[in-house]
């Protein structure tokens, strides 16, 4: 089976991207840094690519990128481009991971606004469900910004705390109570508020 990145993202647009940056720098500040973290992500999957030529990447988007920017981006990038489907965020990356499953592909999903993300986490998330069922990168924040499967766990992101500093945490008692063989990598972080965006700037 094939490693396959997953990067889920938004549709760029003003107020429909990084909300809660967006209430103290502003709707079109928050874009314009959206926009460099998307491409930054994108930059270190495509590293990763070219460090193992095996690797697929697709960007898998939220929203109706009615003026092709997104589509532009993974062309450019040589990502094949999806949709997310599903209501929750736990439907949408579920359902994600499983058609990658379906189609003989192992999946690790980032987000494409995990600043530290770096190409030897993905190649560490790949490394581990050579012998996992599960992978997980946290973040500082409580929740995760990636997660890998060897194979289907059924429930394992049904009514979960979504948002919330207690996802992370969650996810590891459900894990645990299911018997998955799984393992956590570095913790990361993201960029959701301004002593996030300062630390990254400042970097």
């Amino acid at each position: 089976m094939n490693p396959r990145i997953i990067v889920f993202a938004r549709v760029p647009r003003a107020g429909e991207v990084k909300t809660r940056l967006a209430r103290t720098v502003g709707d079109a500040a928050a874009l314009a840094h959206y926009r460099t973290m998307l491409r930054d992500t994108l930059a270190v999957v495509r590293a990763a690519q070219v460090q193992a030529p095996a690797l697929e990447a697709e960007l898998c988007i939220l929203g109706d990128d009615r003026d092709g920017e997104c589509a532009r981006l993974a062309a450019a990038h040589g990502f094949a481009l999806a949709v997310q489907v599903g209501v929750s965020p736990g439907e949408r990356i579920e359902t994600a991971l499983a058609r990658a499953l379906d189609e003989a592909r192992v999946p690790v999903l980032v987000g494409s606004d995990v600043v530290a993300l770096s190409t030897n986490d993905l190649h560490d998330a790949f490394a581990a469900l050579r012998e996992r069922d599960a992978v997980f990168g946290p973040t500082e924040d409580g929740g995760y910004a990636l997660v890998g499967l060897s194979r289907r766990i059924a429930h394992l992101f049904d009514d979960m705390p979504w948002g919330r500093d207690t996802l992370m945490a969650a996810t590891r008692r459900r894990l645990q109570e299911s018997g998955v063989r799984w393992s956590q990598l570095r913790t990361l972080w993201d960029v959701d508020e301004k002593p996030d965006l300062e630390r990254w700037l400042a970097g």
